[in-house]
């Protein structure tokens, strides 16, 4: 998939997709770096025999049926970058074919459907996107039906979709009509006139806490979502007015949320069903550091589910969740989806016509199980709503958030920092951990942590707190200790 996501219009990227439909594994990251770094072929055959074919037998060269299937967001640089990167899978002998302008999930979701299903004589079949609006939007159609009695599906509902002027504004194109016939109407916004990502997109909404451009005229309350670029993250939200002229706001329901309104639903249909159907089978809500507090404890104290912690990057809650039968995992920015085991799955489809049974079985279907989703994750969170008959307002009471602050440090050389405890807690240099611990005890509620930024020479900081002043100001004194312990760069905090 050539893409660069959630950045800026003119940077670009590739993101690799296995044959089962899943995410690169993370053991092959250093070699793919250092394949995408090589300058001549000699050092691609390098890399290969020393790192990839060490100590086994060169196989034999691919068989003709052998496909790699491309797409690409709506960059201007992606038409370039598509001619080239066919050009070089067909180099290597292996046929190549482009699928055009996709999101990344429909990348993932075609990939696995081909493979999954029983390839012909000749090879696999072309890859049609119809199908993956056939399964997700069909199976929204099947499991919306008994809502329709409720009070928020009765009367309609509109949604604003900002589409961060992305390939979503395409992809969405579908749904409008189907939707409508069920009193869903999406009003589809940012859909190609402005820039890529330019104050609009999930990323911009979750991080800046602000309505995205071409919102002015959205009254307050209305029912908003936001997906990024290449429309595999999704957050919610509601424009506020601001006080005596001040700007806009808004009441953000992240990617914390909508995990826990997927929990709440799961635990709900999981709690019909016979208990011996569930004997062994293990769920787990997975979260990163940067989870809010109050949303891991309600997962721990309401839910009684649990709950499991790893570094920051979809990469790890995904190899996470799928360590369970029933894995549910969102980043707070919104990247996630919720995986059902092989087990499970049999399990459910034993149970013949049980209700909660097929209820689950069609939500597998809904739910995009390779990769985060965005247009997946808008129909499942319409599902829930339309079936609760909740507002936002309803959903948004589930717990309510503790303040919290992010704050990013430029400092010489970010490998002085090194964590563990799922990123934590700071290892090197010595003492800051011990600075942060003593800091973080003198705030009520504080929980506060530093970790190296993965792509520059920064250190983020995370903090919470009681109040928003406190989060504030816990996060200032985090940042003052990383800048006079790990050789910050510029203003002090």
């Amino acid at each position: 998939m050539i893409t660069a996501s959630h950045n800026p219009v003119e940077d670009n990227g590739v993101k690799m997709v296995e044959p089962d439909g899943g995410m690169m594994p993370q053991s092959f990251e250093p070699i793919a770096a250092e394949l995408a770094s090589c300058t001549d072929a000699v050092a691609v055959l390098a890399v290969l025999r020393e790192r990839v074919f060490a100590g086994v037998a060169i196989p034999a060269p691919r068989p003709p049926h052998v496909t790699v299937l491309v797409g690409h967001d709506t960059r201007p640089s992606a038409p370039h970058l598509l001619v080239a990167a066919l050009d070089g899978i067909r180099a290597l002998g292996v046929h190549a074919q482009s699928i055009g302008c996709v999101t990344t999930p429909q990348l993932h979701f075609l990939v696995h459907a081909v493979n999954a299903s029983a390839a012909p004589a000749n090879g696999p079949a072309t890859p049609e996107l119809q199908s993956y609006f056939d399964t997700i939007l069909g199976a929204f159609l099947q499991l919306q039906a008994p809502a329709a009695g409720s009070g928020a599906a009765s009367g309609g509902q509109t949604v604003y979709v900002d589409c961060a002027n992305g390939v979503g504004a395409v992809q969405l194109q579908p749904l409008v009509p189907a939707l409508a016939g069920v009193g869903v109407e999406l009003r589809l916004r940012n859909t190609g006139g402005g820039q890529l990502n330019h104050q609009c997109g999930a990323d911009f909404v979750q991080k800046d806490r602000k309505p995205p451009s071409d919102f002015e005229d959205v009254p307050a309350g209305a029912r908003c979502c936001s997906i990024d670029g290449d429309a595999d993250r999704l957050v919610y939200f509601s424009p506020v007015e601001g006080r005596q002229g001040s700007a806009r706001g808004l009441m953000l329901l992240d990617g914390d949320k909508v995990a826990m309104l997927a929990a709440v639903y799961i635990r709900d249909i999981m709690n019909q069903l016979p208990p011996d159907l569930l004997a062994g089978i293990q769920v787990c809500c997975v979260q990163t550091a940067y989870a809010n507090g109050a949303a891991t404890a309600y997962l721990r104290d309401v839910l009684k589910l649990p709950t499991v912690c790893t570094p920051t990057g979809v990469k790890y809650l995904h190899e996470a969740a799928h360590g369970a039968d029933l894995g549910i995992y969102f980043e707070s920015n919104g990247h996630g989806t919720v995986l059902f085991s092989q087990e499970l799955l049999k399990r459910l489809r034993e149970a013949g016509d049980h209700p909660a049974a097929k209820e689950l079985l069609l939500l597998a279907r809904l739910i995009n199980q390779t990769v985060g989703d965005a247009i997946s994750g808008l129909l499942l969170v319409e599902l829930i709503l339309r079936r609760k008959g909740w507002t936002l307002a309803d959903w948004e009471a589930l717990y309510t958030d503790l303040p919290s602050r992010q704050l990013k440090l430029k400092v010489a050389d970010r490998s002085t920092i090194t964590t563990a405890d799922a990123e934590r807690v700071c290892v090197t240099p010595a003492g800051l951990q011990d600075a942060i611990a003593q800091t973080v005890s003198q705030f009520p509620m504080g929980r506060a942590f530093a970790r190296p930024s993965g792509t520059e020479d920064a250190v983020r900081v995370y903090a919470e707190s009681g109040s928003q002043e406190q989060a504030d100001e816990l996060a200032r004194r985090v940042a003052q200790h990383v800048y006079d312990m790990a050789g910050g760069v510029g203003p002090r905090p």
